[in-house]
């Protein structure tokens, strides 16, 4: 199992922790392995298949597999692949609770593989290891061509970690629903039973989210107008087309085209993002993590709103319903490639092109910056 832990190195710094003190070592061999591959991508195949090889034959380690994936109809038509494919267990989400056992995520793909991992463990998450696979790779910071070297670095312990922070969103409906009205139709799952709590004609659902939580106006031609409350005092209403409370993480994602500015992932932060305000001077703001955020309709809503959480199980949220958000006590510890303040730049400069302009050409002589002043 993982165990995370400061260097030791800087403890002149008092109270404040060095991002760089966070390491991973392992307190006994990882033998579980998850590998989640981005479906619907024939470029990910021979990767896929080469990582299964690689962790079954020569770590001799148990590797865990989602069943749409192993039932791919190229794998199945892969003979030579058919021996490993016999050896991987697989689970089905929603049916299958891997959390316990896995001690490794290794994520093939782009940023929504990590996504996606984080939301299969509703609790503790083991440390994530990313490859860029996808199309924009902002979360994913390994190179595949490489991938044998880096896994034995992380096997060896001693990596560095970020934190990813998540919420914890509770969603209380007013009125008494079917359950699976709770999640839209092509999602198709079965929520754990510590997931949804039906007292006194309510339905509580629970959810932990790694990017953000959306409230928007749906398909509705009105302006949403929703009441945001901050441990129980109503802060604003926010009347435009939604609203976005998102982690660091997620400050560079949706948050980041809604105007928001992007937060190191280190930074203990909730973001609170309008989606277009009715109002020139609603600009995003930034409240302390650990405080309770919740959204409710404004009584004099014209329409209802939905929500929506990491791009997943949109749902309405009607006159009665409430949204609760916090910062979870189960982050993501994501492995960095380098370290967690390089890789973080990185990505700005190679994902979302931070800063990056054609630089201003010198003046050659003196004469020339005189000719100019002038």
């Amino acid at each position: 199992m993982p165990v995370l832990h400061p260097s030791g190195q800087n403890t002149c710094r008092g109270h404040i922790q060095d991002p760089a003190s966070q390491r991973l070592t392992w307190s006994k061999p990882p033998l579980n392995v998850l590998v989640i591959r981005k479906i619907r991508d024939e470029t990910l195949l021979e990767p896929f298949k080469e990582l299964c090889r690689f962790l079954l034959e020569e770590k001799h380690l148990m590797v865990y597999v989602e069943k749409k994936v192993v039932d791919d109809v190229s794998l199945i038509k892969d003979e030579s692949f058919s021996a490993i494919r016999n050896q991987l267990c697989t689970f089905r989400e929603g049916y299958d609770d891997i959390s316990d056992c896995i001690d490794l995520i290794i994520c093939l793909g782009g940023d929504g593989t990590l996504l996606y991992a984080s939301s299969l463990f509703q609790g503790s998450v083991p440390p994530v290891m990313a490859f860029h696979l996808g199309s924009l790779g902002f979360l994913t910071p390994f190179k595949f061509e490489s991938f044998k070297t880096e896994v034995d670095k992380v096997f060896e312990g001693n990596a560095a970690i970020i934190l990813r922070s998540r919420l914890k969103v509770k969603v209380v409906k007013g009125m008494f629903q079917r359950n699976e009205q709770l999640f839209s139709s092509q999602d198709n799952v079965i929520v754990p039973d510590n997931h949804i709590n039906n007292e006194a004609g309510k339905i509580t659902l629970q959810l932990q989210v790694l990017n953000e939580v959306v409230v928007d106006r749906g398909p509705s031609s009105y302006l949403s107008n929703v009441d945001l409350y901050l441990d129980g005092r109503l802060i604003t209403s926010v009347q435009g087309d939604g609203v976005i409370v998102s982690t660091p993480t997620g400050s560079t994602a949706y948050a980041a085209a809604a105007g928001a500015s992007m937060i190191h992932p280190n930074v203990p932060a909730i973001m609170v993002t309008p989606i277009c305000p009715h109002s020139l001077s609603f600009r995003p703001i930034v409240v302390p993590a650990g405080v309770e955020l919740m959204i409710t309709l404004s009584p004099d809503a014209r329409n209802t709103a939905w929500v929506s959480f990491d791009g997943r199980k949109r749902q309405e949220i009607q006159h009665g319903d409430s949204i609760k958000i916090t910062t979870s006590c189960f982050p993501v510890p994501s492995i960095c490639c380098h370290d967690l303040v390089y890789d973080w730049f990185d990505s700005l400069a190679q994902c979302l092109h931070w800063n990056v302009r054609k630089k201003q050409t010198r003046l050659t002589d003196a004469s020339d910056s005189s000719e100019t002043e002038n």
